[in-house]
């Protein structure tokens, strides 16, 4: 399974909002917290966005939305205790 990290450009494109409205999209709790990936470097896993995409497109509320974002956090943590990290 390929495991893609979308870049803020990428994410913009993909999602349709702006980075002013994805970073508010997070404190909101209705985005998933980047992935850091170096000292000034952070992206999204391309899976959370089209989660994410998929809920606003199915009409999903803001509250289930911010359970999806939970969820899709809880998902990582358990991929990366898988890999050991």
């Amino acid at each position: 399974m390929t495991h893609t990290i979308l870049r803020i450009p990428a994410a913009k494109s993909q999602s349709g909002y702006s980075r002013s409205t994805i970073y508010l999209r997070i404190a909101q709790g209705l985005w998933t917290k980047p992935v850091s990936l170096g000292p000034r470097a952070v992206g999204w896993p391309a899976n959370e966005i089209e989660s994410l995409n998929a809920a606003r497109i199915s009409g999903k509320t803001d509250a289930e939305i911010r359970e999806l974002v939970l969820a899709l956090h809880i998902k990582r943590k358990a991929l990366m205790t898988m890999v050991g990290l």
